[in-house]
């Protein structure tokens, strides 16, 4: 019966497309998570993040070293003390109605963008001035020294300094555009668009790619497809036997229970995310209402989580998983340190419960926010939440679906009328490198980021990470940094592990990244 269900559920999602999506240039994408807001600025959902780099395009890019590179730049210049930077765009880049992209839309995209984003925000504070100096430069000048200007124009984390018309940038950066005109690859079909089903994109015929080969964020981002196609379809099993059957060419995350059959069918490649290009698995906690205000009932809850019972759950071969990690920069990473890790090495549910009963805990509800559609964090959220209540926490779980997660978690209302507590989120091991925009620590003191933890030390020591001029300096401060989060208890880490992606074989020009890039795919 299960069969039948996933099979009918199929044939409904790919009998609503056009017959374009039948043709070898269209390809048909499966997202872990749907898209249903087309602003990168307001959302943290990854699908927003996908569509971003469709029709959108960034000052800067990362390549697959890790180093930034000019996008739609042609190029930086910075002065001999490092207070000024002028920036020069690439001739001849248009919007997607046609106008030409100017430095006015870029200084205003920076803008909106530094109001949302805890990297912008710290840039702009070490901004004097931000100008045009005529329609194709602009100019930054700082007022202290920022070690990570490029870095932060050229940030592939959530909430994206994506470049967009002045007209749409200059409006309040809290609501979500209406209209998307981009200057990226693609364009989006915003008519045919039908949330929950389907989102249709064609290729941008303005867009001028640059002449360097691909690499990761950086480079050509040539177009080769004629039309994408983002099909939703929640159901797990339907989504893998749609991809074995050729009716979709590539899931951002592989179904966590057919890995291991997907990698032995020929007529399928199955990804091999390492390191960064892994997710963290984290509980968001809000400070912002008891009974998490006090740090020390967050100390028992990050002593109630055992990592190797999550990541058992998670139902993956071994070889993507990490048992236990403590590292906010991941483990298996260049930012890898177990600085601070004491407490989480300590993690057990009678320690747990030691410390609840140390820290005046009352029994107070504690909503937990469970996105019990999402095949991720599905089994997170069932197994934190046994972990809670055996240490004592007197938990009410809400099941829903991601979306209704993300935008319950926006409320700061005390629990008793309709707020939250702590909500377990899956973090792309890309966002978390850089301490300057690792969610963990960089929205500290921010009224934006759901869980608005704040703690002057780790506002201090962000301080003088943006300033640090030597590696030596940076390793050290990131220490202190991870260490300052674990004692304060800004999130509580779940485990580390790796979603692969999965596609079809006789796809080709697939970029290997932390989250699905379209360009340079084309079919053999």
């Amino acid at each position: 019966m299960k069969k039948t269900i996933a099979a009918g559920m199929l044939g409904l999602a790919l009998a609503a497309q056009p017959a374009a999506a039948q043709d070898r240039n269209t390809l048909r994408v499966s997202l872990n998570t749907e898209l249903q807001i087309l602003d990168p600025l307001v959302t943290t959902i990854n699908a927003t993040r996908v569509f971003a780099y469709l029709v959108f395009d960034t000052l800067v890019g990362a390549d697959e070293n890790g180093n930034y590179q000019p996008q739609m730049l042609e190029g930086w210049q910075v002065s001999q003390d490092r207070l000024t930077w002028t920036f020069t765009l690439r001739d001849g880049l248009a919007w997607s109605d046609g106008n030409a992209v100017t430095a006015e839309d870029c200084v205003a995209s920076i803008r909106r963008w530094a109001q949302r984003e805890a990297l912008g925000g710290q840039l702009m504070a070490a901004t004097r001035e931000i100008r045009v100096l005529d329609a194709r430069r602009f100019e930054i000048v700082l007022n202290r020294p920022f070690a990570f200007v490029v870095e932060a124009l050229g940030k592939s984390g959530h909430t994206i300094p994506v470049m967009m018309p002045a007209r749409f940038a200059a409006g309040d950066p809290h609501k979500a555009v209406t209209e998307i005109v981009g200057s990226g690859p693609y364009l989006f079909r915003h008519a045919e668009w039908r949330p929950g089903e389907r989102a249709s994109f064609v290729r941008n015929p303005a867009y001028r790619p640059r002449s360097e080969p691909p690499s990761a964020l950086a480079g050509g981002k040539v177009p080769k497809m004629e039309r994408i196609e983002l099909v939703s379809i929640t159901d797990q099993a339907t989504r893998a036997a749609a991809l074995m059957a050729g009716e979709l060419d590539f899931l951002e995350i592989a179904p966590l229970d057919f890995v291991e059959r997907l990698r032995r069918n020929r007529n399928v490649v199955v990804g091999k995310p390492r390191g960064i290009d892994q997710f963290l698995a984290v509980v968001n906690i809000n400070h912002a209402v008891p009974p998490f205000d006090k740090p020390e009932i967050r100390r028992a809850l990050q002593a109630a989580i055992l990592q190797p019972e999550v990541m058992a759950a998670m139902g993956l071969p071994e070889d993507l998983i990490v048992s236990t990690c403590a590292s906010i920069y991941m483990c298996n990473a260049p930012g890898s340190t177990e600085a601070g890790s004491e407490p989480l090495q300590q993690a057990g549910t009678e320690r747990a419960r030691q410390l609840l009963r140390a820290s005046g805990y009352n029994n107070e509800p504690v909503v937990f926010l469970h996105a019990q559609a999402s095949a991720l964090l599905n089994p997170i959220g069932l197994v934190v939440s046994d972990q809670m209540r055996r240490a004592g926490f007197n938990v009410d779980l809400r099941s829903t679906d991601y979306a209704t997660v993300a935008q319950h978690r926006l409320s700061r209302a005390p629990v008793a009328q309709g707020g939250w507590s702590v909500a377990p989120i899956v973090l792309n091991g890309i966002d978390l490198a850089n301490p300057l925009n690792n969610p963990l620590i960089s929205y500290n003191c921010s009224p934006v980021q759901p869980g608005w933890y704040c703690d002057p030390e780790i506002t201090d020591l962000l301080a003088k990470y943006s300033e640090a001029a030597t590696p030596d300096s940076r390793r050290e401060l990131a220490d202190k940094l991870q260490a300052a989060a674990h004692r304060h208890v800004t999130f509580a880490i779940a485990g580390q592990f790796g979603g692969p992606a999965a596609w079809r074989a006789n796809l080709q020009g697939v970029v290997p990244f932390a989250f699905p890039v379209f360009w340079g795919v084309e079919r053999k």
